[in-house]
C-alpha cells in the first residue's frame, strides 16, 4: 500500500527555541513605583499648567506601553472619574461658598444658617477666585487619582502577585486583589455589554444599567472565585520548612512602621519654619531622615523574615535595566519637584497664592517634570512578543 503521508524531516535541536516567542514586559512593581513618584510630584504643586503636563505624560506612557490585558482598559474610567471630581468640586464650591471678597461672577439665592454654622454659606455671591481655586485643587486630586489609574493600566496584577517579598506574601494577596477589583469590574462590563449587543439587546440608559449591573457583579465574583480556586489547587504561595521569625526582625519591622508614620506626619501635618538649612526647613530634614530610616529598617526586616520562608515560585518576573530606568525617572521627578517647591527654586510659581486671578506662570525647569515622567514610554520595551505580530 503506498504511503499517503509524506515523511517529515526532523527539526533541528534549536528550532523550538528559535520559534518560541519570548514575552518581555516591564515589571509591575516598577510601574507602581513610577506611578507613586508621579503622585508625589503632582501633590507638590498647585500650578494647573504643570498638573496638566503631568497628566499628559501619564496618558502618553499608558497609551504607549499598555498591553492587551483586561486591566489595561481602565484608563478611560479614571479619566472620566477625574473629570467628575473636578466638576463636582466646582459645583460644591458653587453652592457652598466661603469667601465673599473678590470678583463676583453671579449671585445665587442665599440660605441663612444659624450662628453655630458660622463660616459656611449656602448660595449668595459666587466669585471667580473661588471657582478657580476649587478647579485647581480638584485638578491636583484628579491627577493623583490618574497616577493610580496609570499603574492599574500598566501593571499586570498576576505578575505583581508573584513578585512580592516572601514575608509579605500573605497580605499581598489581599492587597493585589483589592487593587484589581476596579479593572476586573471594567473588564466584566465590557464582556457583558458585548454579549448583549451580539444578542441584539442594545438598550441604554437606566434600563440598560439595571440589566448590566447584576451580570457584571456575578461575573466579577465568579472570576475571583475561579482565581482563588486555581491558586489553591496549584499550591500557590505555600511555604516549605516555615521557621519562626526572630524577635529582632519583628522589632525592626515595628520600628520601620513607626518611623514611616512619624515621617509622614511631619511632612503632612507639621508646618515648615521660615528658617532653612541647605535650602530646606529643619522639619523637612527630620521628615526625610525618618522616612529614610523607616525604608532602611523595613527592607532589612523584610529580607530577614523572607529568608526563613520558602515560597513556591514559577517563572519570576525579571528585574533589569528597564525597571531601574523607570524607577530612576520617577525618583528624579520627585527630586526636581522638591527643588522647584523649595526656597531655592520657584515656590511662588509652583504654588501660587490662593484666591487670586493671575495667569499661572510656567518656569522653564518645571518642564523637566513631565519629561522625566514620560521617558518610560521610550526607555521600556514594547509589551508584545519578540518578533512582532
Amino acid at each position: 500500500m503506498p504511503r499517503l503521508i509524506t515523511r517529515v524531516a526532523p527539526l533541528p535541536p534549536d528550532a523550538v527555541t528559535r520559534s518560541a516567542p519570548v514575552l518581555r514586559t516591564t515589571h509591575p512593581w516598577a510601574w507602581w513605583a513610577w506611578a507613586l513618584c508621579a503622585g508625589v510630584t503632582a501633590s507638590l504643586t498647585l500650578n494647573p499648567l504643570v498638573l496638566a503636563l503631568v497628566a499628559v505624560a501619564l496618558v502618553t506612557v499608558v497609551l504607549a506601553r499598555r498591553d492587551d490585558g483586561l486591566w489595561a482598559r481602565s484608563l478611560k474610567f479614571y479619566l472620566l472619574l477625574g473629570a467628575f471630581i473636578i466638576v463636582g468640586r466646582v459645583m460644591v464650591r458653587l453652592f457652598i461658598g466661603g469667601s465673599t471678597t473678590g470678583t463676583v461672577v453671579f449671585r445665587l439665592p442665599e440660605i441663612h444658617l444659624p450662628a453655630w454654622a458660622a463660616g459656611i454659606r449656602l448660595g449668595g455671591p459666587v466669585t471667580a477666585e473661588e471657582l478657580v481655586w476649587a478647579a485647581t485643587d480638584a485638578t491636583r486630586l484628579a491627577t493623583i487619582l490618574l497616577c493610580v489609574g496609570a499603574a492599574n493600566s500598566l501593571a499586570n496584577p498576576r505578575t505583581a502577585l508573584k513578585s512580592v517579598p516572601a514575608a509579605l506574601h500573605d497580605i499581598s494577596v489581599a492587597v493585589v486583589i483589592t487593587l484589581t477589583v476596579l479593572p476586573q469590574l471594567i473588564a466584566s462590563t465590557h464582556r457583558v455589554r458585548r454579549g448583549r449587543r451580539l444578542r441584539g439587546n442594545a438598550v441604554r440608559g437606566l434600563r440598560g444599567l439595571a440589566a448590566t449591573l447584576v451580570p457584571v457583579v456575578e461575573d466579577a465574583v465568579e472570576g475571583s472565585m475561579t482565581l482563588a480556586s486555581s491558586m489553591e489547587a496549584r499550591g500557590y504561595g505555600r511555604t516549605r520548612g516555615q521557621q519562626k521569625v526572630p524577635g529582632h526582625t519583628t522589632v525592626a519591622l515595628l520600628a520601620a512602621l513607626v518611623s514611616l508614620l512619624l515621617g509622614a506626619f511631619v511632612v503632612l501635618g507639621v508646618p515648615a519654619s521660615p528658617v532653612t538649612v541647605l535650602g530646606l526647613a529643619p522639619e523637612r530634614w527630620l521628615a526625610l531622615f525618618l522616612l529614610a530610616v523607616g525604608v532602611g529598617l523595613g527592607a532589612t526586616g523584610l529580607r530577614s523574615a523572607g529568608r526563613r520562608l520558602s515560597v513556591t515560585r514559577y517563572r519570576p518576573a525579571p528585574w533589569g535595566a528597564p525597571e531601574n530606568l523607570v524607577c530612576t525617572c520617577g525618583a528624579l521627578a520627585v527630586a526636581v519637584g522638591l527643588w522647584l517647591t523649595s526656597p531655592l527654586g520657584y515656590p511662588d510659581q509652583l504654588n501660587p497664592p490662593p484666591l487670586t486671578l493671575t495667569w499661572p506662570a510656567l518656569p522653564l525647569p518645571a518642564i523637566l517634570l513631565p519629561l522625566l515622567l514620560a521617558l518610560p514610554a521610550v526607555l521600556t520595551p514594547r509589551p508584545q512578543r519578540a518578533g512582532g505580530r
